[in-house]
């Protein structure tokens, strides 16, 4: 399913975005918005374990890959607007900010929270990414084949 035909796209876009992005980046860029919603826990945080599936070269069989641990929470804000956090790792905290955002982010205040967290949060996850790339091409080995001059 393309994006264009989703109508959830944007809102899988910022979960993905708040599950991949370190706890630390999330309560920082939180903590500046200096904003206090009202709300209620539905789901207070938990930690589980979720199975992990992967394939081989990406187009083989599925397979079960392994376990790895995620913290979910929920809430509801008091205009009824319902978030939700998962996040990779046990950090209660980073689930519960995950949860409310998600909630802001359906509410008339998304523009000020996709300006200043959301924004923010995607820079940094593409400055992660170029680095890692930097990195990875330093390593780079060039393979060539010499031609002898014999027949």
């Amino acid at each position: 399913m393309n994006m264009m035909s989703d109508p959830n796209a944007s809102r899988k876009n910022w979960l993905g975005l708040l599950a991949r992005a370190p706890a630390v980046d999330v309560a920082h860029h939180w903590a500046a918005l200096e904003v206090t919603p009202d709300y209620t826990i539905l789901r207070s945080p938990e930690i589980g374990g979720v199975m992990v599936r992967g394939r081989a070269g990406a187009v083989g069989a599925s397979f079960n890959l392994g376990e790895m641990t995620v913290t979910r929470a929920s809430v509801k804000l008091s205009d009824g607007t319902v978030g939700h956090g998962y996040v990779q790792g046990r950090s209660k905290d980073h689930a519960l900010q995950a949860a409310l955002i998600d909630a802001l982010m359906q509410t008339d205040a998304a523009a000020m929270v996709e300006a200043n967290l959301l924004t923010p949060l995607r820079k940094a996850q593409a400055d992660r990414k170029t680095e890692r790339a930097a990195k990875a091409a330093a390593t780079k080995v060039d393979f060539f084949t010499m031609v002898r001059g014999e027949d």
